[in-house]
């Protein structure tokens, strides 16, 4: 096969070779996914930029596409069936690298994420959608299903750290009466995702007065376990300790001091018990 290549690739330069002339051959490979009317992969061949081969997924055949490559090639017979298996396995492994690719940028069915965020007080709503791919997606704010223009302010594309991308846009709705907010929805497109459509409404809105509830919620869950984790580890030292008989009959006599020292407080607010008495049963 490689003795092939090199005769063909002599042939080719001719006589120009002799001259020292610089000729080139190149090979250029292009895979896709999804794209109507269009192959999912195709290699061409080129000699001096001319086109000498192509070959794509929907034939599954390497042809020539000059004369002289005809004859040139009419001596080995398994020339072309040699270029398409080499093609054939270019292709597969191709098809396995968008794959892996589509994968790792969310392209797997996966619907992007759109969210209306508020900051408390404000008088701006914002649209924000992540995790889509590629970054050529749009997203704008309706009235009753027609684009707004006015009060809207439209950010930038951003990647994300996986590859991703993120997009928002404000809507100031100052002017807006609460009981016209329903009126508003933003529309997030992307090729091959379905229209994304979300309303202003008030159930839907993220503010921060809301994350700080959470993070409230989830303070409060933290210090309840980390309580109830000390209740039990000191359980578990009173109940180890309690087998000590000496240690026991210390608990006991704190167990009577705390049930006597409310009746001393008491009796010593009457005057009807010494000071001393009271400071000696608080002992």
């Amino acid at each position: 096969m490689d003795k092939m290549y090199i005769l063909i690739f002599l042939l080719l330069l001719g006589i120009n070779g002799a001259t020292g002339e610089t000729h080139s051959l190149k090979y250029f490979y292009t895979a896709s996914s999804g794209v109507p009317d269009f192959p999912e992969f195709v290699a061409i061949g080129l000699v001096d930029d001319v086109q000498i081969i192509h070959y794509d997924s929907d034939t599954m055949r390497a042809e020539p596409k000059q004369d002289w490559m005809i004859k040139v090639t009419a001596d080995d017979p398994h020339y072309w069936e040699m270029n398409n298996e080499r093609f054939i396995a270019t292709q597969q492994t191709y098809k396995n690298n968008i794959e892996i690719a589509k994968q790792r940028f969310n392209q797997t069915g996966v619907r992007p994420s759109v969210s209306v965020l508020q900051k408390s007080l404000s008088s701006l709503v914002s649209c924000h959608a992540t995790g889509f791919y590629p970054d050529r997606a749009t997203m704008f704010w309706r009235k009753d299903g027609e684009k707004l223009h006015e009060d809207v302010d439209h950010g930038e594309i951003l990647p994300n750290h996986d590859g991703t991308f993120q997009i928002r846009v404000d809507l100031d709705i100052s002017s807006v009466k609460p009981e016209d907010r329903r009126r508003y929805d933003c529309v997030f497109l992307l090729s091959g995702v379905d229209d994304i459509l979300t309303k202003l409404d008030k159930a839907v809105i993220r503010t921060s007065e809301t994350s700080m509830n959470m993070i409230i919620a989830i303070i409060a869950v933290v210090v309840l376990v980390v309580i109830g984790l000390i209740g039990f580890i000191i359980y578990r030292k009173k109940t180890r300790d309690a087998k000590h008989p000496l240690i026991s009959e210390i608990y006991k006599m704190e167990a009577v001091a705390q049930l006597v020292r409310p009746l001393f407080v008491d009796h010593r607010v009457s005057g009807l018990i010494p000071d001393s008495w009271f400071l000696l049963a608080m002992c």
